[in-house]
């Protein structure tokens, strides 16, 4: 165990200092959800050794090499259905699928709307880049509509998903956006809704400098940060059929939905359980 005088950072016991530096490029918004994340959970005080960071095929998956705790670097869009069997095998482990927009709503959305509809357990936080990152990108689910990526060179022409109400309509029990330049609302949202049970989301709008921005008018590696600063309005209870991100217009922020926490898909599977047995 390190002393204290040896933590080089706020953070330093939950990472692992050996694996850096880390991966990620100048300007991206992974380390700062990341970081929120880590402190929402020293703000909840859930043990460490409680604690398990699932992700799928993305730049997201590096998160679990650099930090200290149990963690999947699943398959490409199976996140979900790994963080759902472990949370199923092990329901007293602190389940986290931190992923990317391609990841959790091309290949893996079947696998989020029937995780939001059967309320399992599990806080999905996606890190909404606008664009397959780490594959040269190219066009994804939330390319906003208008936008450039590798697949489509003259705009997006087609309508990206608003994925609060995604998960809002197919019945999660807390939805959330913030951006990773909002890293004190961020943590606070974390911390609230790690302390719900049932299927909660958090989408985190994160900077791409090099593969969104250079081809969005963003060429800097901070002018999609200060966009997100600039454009960003903060509006709690919004209807999140009313949130869809546009270019050039504002981007609402906020904690949308809370619901009254209902059974979750392990509480129902152990009550069948019980009956199954005659008790």
């Amino acid at each position: 165990m390190k002393e204290a005088y040896e933590l080089l950072h706020p953070i330093d016991r939950w990472l692992r200092t050996e694996r850096m530096p880390h991966i990620w490029c100048p300007g991206c918004g992974i380390g700062a959800t990341i970081h929120a994340w880590v402190r929402a959970l020293e703000r909840v005080g859930i043990e460490k050794d409680k604690v398990v960071y699932v992700s799928g095929i993305g730049c997201c998956g590096r998160g679990s090499g650099y930090l200290d705790v149990d963690g999947f670097h699943t398959t490409h869009g199976r996140a979900i259905p790994f963080a759902v069997g472990l949370k199923l095998a092990k329901p007293e482990l602190c389940v986290t699928v931190i992923s990317g927009d391609g990841d959790l709503f091309a290949i893996g959305g079947n696998h989020f709307i029937h995780a939001c509809r059967r309320n399992n357990d599990l806080l999905v936080i996606c890190v909404n880049n606008f664009i397959y990152g780490m594959t040269g990108g190219q066009l994804a689910p939330t390319t906003p509509h208008g936008g450039y990526s590798t697949t489509s060179p003259y705009g997006n022409i087609e309508h990206p998903f608003n994925t609060p109400h995604l998960a809002d309509a197919a019945g999660a029990v807390y939805v959330a956006r913030w951006t990773s330049v909002h890293v004190r609302e961020l943590e606070m949202s974390i911390a609230e809704a790690l302390r719900m049970k049932g299927f909660r989301y958090i989408e985190v709008l994160s900077p791409c400098p090099v593969n969104f921005g250079r081809r969005n008018n963003f060429p800097e590696p901070d002018d999609m940060a200060k966009w997100f600063a600039k454009s960003s309005i903060i509006r709690h209870g919004a209807n999140t059929s009313e949130v869809a991100i546009e270019i050039g217009k504002p981007i609402i922020l906020g904690n949308f939905v809370k619901r009254e926490e209902k059974p979750t898909y392990y509480e129902l599977l152990k009550k069948l359980e019980e009956m199954r047995r005659g008790r």
